[in-house]
């Protein structure tokens, strides 16, 4: 992590998933937990998997958060324990809201294990307001078709959450939040209007100008209000902003569990240890708890 001057730089770490599924997480960071209400960001890809590759993540629970996915290339096939099942591909903005407790599985889909396949995508979550952690669980699939486009001079966006440019997403989180996936074209600067309270920008796949400094890809710019960002290599780039409202009191987290108590997110482990979740239909497997547990527990 570092700053150049009101920016504070997010560099993120490697983390294995298991199965040699490698992710780049960006939040929580040690000095910034989250932005808005986001409060875990994992970038994973570009790759291509053999044919032979195990990717699948098995079903698992989570509290207090709603996970937000978004790929760039390739498909996971989404099923919880509300009975939805869901293929998810490039472009469509899947919304889980966990609330009280949830279980999903994310596999491959059955037409792509037998062929190389790409995988590329952002994982995040969005931590719940306090009053909504224990609300019934939900899922919300949005075609691409459906999220609002907006081209620019030499820009083009994509309002996947929230509110751009004169266009709002019909996705509806659960509180004011902000999402966008912008591509910029060579030479071209863009003018970042301060669209939230608080505001990050994250190179996907190039390295961007913003402010005049420069911005490494796979890195987070935490932004102070408005930021013009540039495009000084010779391709196009693309970037994600995140942002909103942030919430008053703390959050802890601990595995797939958010929460403002700590005895909640005791409990849920607790409940995932001794299968009182609910389970996800058609699947007979499970991620245990890790065996190293918080010192709060």
């Amino acid at each position: 992590m570092s700053s150049e001057g009101d920016t504070l730089l997010l560099t993120g770490h490697e983390s294995d998933l298991g199965g040699g599924f490698i992710v780049h997480r960006l939040l929580p960071s040690g000095k910034r937990q989250r932005v808005g209400p986001f409060i875990f960001f994992d970038h994973f890809g570009p790759v291509m998997h053999p044919p032979e590759a195990n990717t699948d993540v098995r079903p698992h629970p989570h509290i207090g958060l709603a996970t937000v996915t978004y790929l760039f290339e390739g498909a996971m096939m989404h099923r919880d324990s509300l009975g939805s099942v869901q293929r998810i591909e490039p472009g469509a903005i899947n919304w889980m809201s966990a609330g009280r407790g949830i279980v999903h599985s994310e596999r491959t889909p059955d037409d792509l294990r037998t062929v190389p396949r790409a995988s590329h995508g952002l994982q995040l979550w969005v931590a719940l307001p306090a009053d909504q952690e224990e609300t019934e669980p939900s899922f919300a699939h949005t075609g691409s078709e459906q999220i609002p486009e907006v081209p620019l001079d030499g820009a083009h966006v994509r309002v996947l959450v929230g509110s751009a440019w004169g266009a709002t997403s019909p996705v509806r989180p659960n509180s004011d939040t902000l999402y966008l996936d912008i591509r910029l074209e060579p030479g071209r600067t863009l003018d970042l209007p301060a669209l939230a309270t608080e505001m990050a920008v994250y190179g996907v796949d190039r390295p961007l100008t913003i402010n005049g400094a420069p911005l490494p890809s796979h890195t987070m710019a935490v932004v102070d209000g408005a930021a013009q960002i540039r495009n000084d290599t010779d391709g196009e780039l693309r970037f994600v902003v995140i942002g909103g409202e942030p919430f008053e009191g703390d959050r802890f987290i601990w595995w797939n569990f958010v929460s403002s108590r700590k005895e909640r997110v005791a409990q849920a482990a607790q409940d995932w240890d001794a299968k009182r979740f609910a389970d996800v239909p058609g699947e007979h497997e499970r991620i245990d708890l890790p065996v190293r547990r918080p010192h709060w527990f």
